[in-house]
């Protein structure tokens, strides 16, 4: 009797929490690029609290993607290059690679304090962060702002999207809860954001994603219509 090899799909699983933060570049990438996922809070695929989980993974924070033979990945910029490895991204150019990677890395110092003013502060704290990070974030839109125009093509290598696309398009993005005249002063990053708007799969996962609401009053997700307010915990 043969042996009969059937293909299995692989499902990665992206692994995080209810806040729109660290997992939307990732999304975003593998939705834009036919990459099949499934997300899960950390809840769900723990089976446990966070503060349980926490001491127990490797840089003890999460995104997390985990992947064939359950082999986990951490940290956001080295789940953002597999991706874009397994999405056939890959630039082959050693000098153009890197100056792609300092891009996304410079996108990802974002992160703090954009992304947790817009999911948890409120009322006088948001509105003093706000505030203080005006000047932070010009300064680097500016940045980026100027690799566009140094490059002269649609993105920041070609006229393809890549990691630092997905993640510098998520933090222009977050930064309208923020304040939404920001961008607006930066003719050049807001055109990138229409051509990632352009993408294919790009409009749908934004229509299909958790909505942001309460951003500086109390910070909610409205999952499957329930709202939830953002966290690391179970509601």
């Amino acid at each position: 009797m043969g042996i009969i090899f059937l293909e299995v799909t692989i499902l990665l699983k992206l692994i995080y929490f209810k806040m729109r933060a660290l997992a939307e570049a990732p999304q975003m990438l593998m939705h834009c690029n036919n990459i099949e996922y499934e997300y899960l809070m950390s809840w769900e695929h723990f089976a446990d609290h966070w503060s349980k989980v926490k001491p127990n993974l490797a840089f003890k924070q999460l995104p997390m993607l985990e992947v064939e033979g359950g082999h986990q990945i951490f940290q956001s910029i080295a789940i953002l290059k597999f991706l874009e490895s397994r999405a056939g991204l890959s630039i082959s150019d050693p000098i153009q690679e890197a100056k792609a990677n300092a891009i996304l890395q410079s996108a990802q110092e974002l992160f703090a304090p954009l992304n947790p003013t817009v999911n948890f502060a409120v009322d006088d704290d948001f509105l003093s962060k706000r505030d203080a990070m005006r000047p932070m974030l010009a300064n680097r839109f500016q940045e980026l702002s100027n690799c566009l125009a140094e490059n002269g093509s649609k993105f920041f290598t070609d006229d393809k999207p890549r990691a630092a696309e997905f993640a510098t398009f998520h933090h222009l993005d977050l930064s309208k809860k923020l304040d939404d005249s920001l961008i607006k002063q930066f003719p050049r990053l807001e055109r990138l954001v229409d051509d990632m708007m352009c993408l294919q799969g790009m409009s749908e996962y934004l229509l299909r994603r958790p909505t942001l609401i309460g951003v500086g009053k109390g910070p909610k997700l409205v999952i499957g219509g329930i709202e939830h307010s953002t966290g690391v915990e179970q509601t």
